[in-house]
């Protein structure tokens, strides 16, 4: 047995309020230490969902590709985690085992698993919520890590929006699901809404020979988790309002409506499962009472929690303050953490804002918002987003945001940018 992660909590934030101010932010960063060697977590589970609808087979060996990507990733599968691969078309339909249950990754077993995805042929429509739907039965109500890759070549097609979103609600919870797209045929938002609510990453293969070296990443990182289902736990004074929790590293994703009770003043936020070596940013924003000249009050606090038959452990804990001042140097600082997420929201913001009016043809929307967001890349250093914006637009001054869109726009690029606009940076800590 490997010896456990730790984790430590560390509170950015300018804690000086102007006498009568409410709104205080802070930047939370939860950082996992590493235990001992990897070792399998107990009742870790792995469920690998390949699309398999006629279109993986009309262009660019879409299956022939997914097959080698999904052999990578059994091999990836610790022996001793409980494993199982789907076959996505407008049902869902085992592949291995061919009984819908999970199996125990060994060496036979992964060599009979990869022998029968080698014997997948492609066929039929779309309906990823049916997808969900076996992955939720064969994870059943085990603890432990409960890990799901889904990869799709196209749209939603076969069912209905409500019912794709009543699987997504059913499998919150459930499990964590990472989505890939390959090619540029499949949608984002759909496979965005899916991620977000379980979990996930969402991320596009444009070129399928990619897709095996995506997948064996993927499962690997699955398998170096050591900790599952832990909570953000945010205790507030009465009073007190939470206006939003949200992850800003290292991506964004908006935790504020997956609060769920836990106590008096305290509510829950889902984080997933976590590994040795793994650090996370998340920006927290309260509103208080007022406060008088002098006043100090203890606004939150954050705590890392995982809850279990046997209780609820602490993992870490951190503390949020408010205090009241009529020095306005004091009180007029921003945290620099806080204001450099606050800017990649924007960029993210931006980016998409940008994106939906170019595709509606309203081009000066979309170039003063692609033009902001070149301008808060370069302010920020997000080298990686600008090289994605330069895709886009023609960047004439990124200092003060002057662009031009490109007349011509490989699709790839166009989705490549929307998928990674909530990939953030991370902030230089003090």
């Amino acid at each position: 047995m490997n010896a456990p992660i730790g984790f430590r909590i560390d509170t950015f934030q300018n804690e000086f309020l102007p006498a009568g101010g409410t709104r205080v932010n802070a930047v939370v960063t939860v950082t996992a230490t590493a235990g001992g060697p990897a070792t399998v977590v107990d009742g870790a589970a792995e469920v690998i969902i390949v699309d398999c609808s006629g279109s993986m087979d009309h262009t660019y060996g879409k299956l022939s590709a997914a097959k080698n990507a999904t052999a990578a990733a059994i091999s990836a599968v610790r022996d001793g985690v409980a494993f199982a691969v789907v076959a996505g078309t407008d049902t869902a339909r085992m592949v291995y085992p061919v009984t819908p249950a999970l199996i125990e990754a060994n060496a036979n077993h992964k060599q009979n698993a990869i022998k029968a995805v080698q014997g997948l042929r492609a066929g039929g429509g779309t309906a990823i919520g049916t997808w969900l739907q076996l992955a939720r039965k064969l994870f059943g109500d085990r603890a432990g890590l409960r890990h799901a890759i889904l990869l799709t070549d196209g749209r939603d097609e076969h069912e209905s929006a409500s019912q794709l979103d009543a699987e997504i609600r059913s499998s919150t919870g459930i499990f964590a699901c990472d989505c890939r797209g390959v090619g540029t045929d499949w949608e984002i938002a759909e496979l965005r809404k899916i991620s977000t609510a379980l979990l996930g990453t969402v991320d596009i293969v444009a070129d399928p020979a990619d897709l095996a070296a995506d997948f064996q990443a993927m499962t690997a990182a699955a398998m170096g988790k050591e900790v599952a289902d832990v909570a953000l736990r945010l205790w507030t004074p009465r009073g007190a309002t939470v206006k939003f929790v949200k992850q800003v590293a290292p991506e964004l994703a908006d935790l504020t409506g997956r609060r769920t009770e836990s106590g008096t003043q305290t509510g829950d936020y889902p984080t997933g499962s976590w590994g040795g070596a793994e650090s996370r940013d998340y920006h927290i924003c309260i509103e208080v009472a007022p406060g008088g000249v002098g006043d100090v009050m203890l606004a939150g606090r954050v705590s890392l929690v995982r809850t279990n038959a046997a209780g609820t452990e602490v993992l870490g804990q951190g503390l949020v303050k408010a205090v009241w001042t009529d020095d306005v140097v004091q009180s007029s600082k921003i945290s620099p953490e806080v204001a450099h997420y606050t800017g990649q929201a924007e960029l993210a913001g931006a980016i998409q804002e940008g994106l939906t009016a170019r595709r509606l043809g309203d081009l000066d929307t979309a170039t003063q918002r692609l033009g902001r967001a070149v301008q808060l890349a370069a302010e920020s250093g997000h080298e990686d987003t600008a090289k994605l914006l330069a895709g886009v637009v023609d960047v004439l001054d990124a200092r003060t945001g002057t662009v031009r869109l490109k007349s011509a726009v490989r699709k790839a690029d166009e989705m490549t940018l929307d998928t990674r606009s909530t990939k953030t940076s991370r902030v230089h800590k003090r």
